[in-house]
């Protein structure tokens, strides 16, 4: 169940998932030049559906989601960004500490395909040091106006050490893939110490259950204390 607004540069925020909190928070941006559909994508992830009536972004919008990652829960916080020049100054004060992000660029737009390096390098100037990106070749539904090849967008991915999906706004083929496959490479990174939660502008922090459970030794011991002192 989730609901949907337009509050305060606010997109919408789909409702937990897990009775029981979450596991970890992460924070996200959606990147891109304008018009290569990212408050679409950001829509589709949260409201399951396709945004009709989508204008240009104008400074920041947000949307969160509470997702199932390998049995983990985890809420993402989503910065959907505008891509035109004149907000950038404004759009770059929210990439600090940023975790993950999605770049877009339109498959049918080769001027979107080429400004992709100036993204890129934003974001790991600007965001969290160790910033996982996933590279979205945006309207994939648009295949016969194709103007950026699979190959080639693929070949750049390797070459900056990007993950990549060609995604669809319109039918959802490959949107929610795509954030989680973002989400769980961070959670491998943090499984395997090379991300920590505490440490200041990750981007990630603990959610609810995470500090429940790290709390819990310490509520185990206060009766046994309690005791000793009758």
């Amino acid at each position: 169940m989730s609901s949907l607004g337009r509050d305060a540069g606010c997109l919408g925020v789909s409702r937990p998932c897990s009775p029981f909190g979450d596991d970890f928070l992460f924070k996200f941006l959606v990147i891109g030049n304008a018009g290569t559909g990212k408050s679409c994508l950001l829509h589709q992830f949260i409201e399951k559906k396709f945004k009709d009536d989508s204008n240009h972004t104008i400074g920041v919008e947000f949307g969160s989601k509470i997702i199932n990652v390998g049995g983990k829960y985890v809420k993402l916080q989503i910065w959907d960004t505008a891509g035109q020049e004149r907000f950038r100054s404004v759009t770059r004060s929210y990439y600090r500490g940023a975790a993950g992000a999605l770049l877009v660029y339109d498959i049918t737009s080769r001027e979107t395909y080429n400004a992709l390096t100036n993204w890129l390098t934003d974001a790991r100037m600007l965001a969290s040091q160790n910033i996982v990106i996933i590279l979205c070749g945006n309207k994939k539904d648009l295949d016969t106006d194709r103007e950026v090849t699979f190959l080639e967008a693929s070949r750049f991915a390797q070459e900056n050490e990007l993950m990549f999906l060609e995604t669809s706004a319109l039918t959802g083929e490959n949107v929610e893939e795509a954030f989680v496959q973002c989400a769980r490479k961070i959670l491998n990174k943090i499984e395997s110490g090379e991300l920590d939660p505490e440490r200041m502008g990750s981007g990630i922090q603990y959610g609810d259950a995470a500090l429940r459970q790290l709390r819990s030794p310490r509520r185990a011991q206060a009766p046994s204390a309690q005791e000793c002192g009758c």
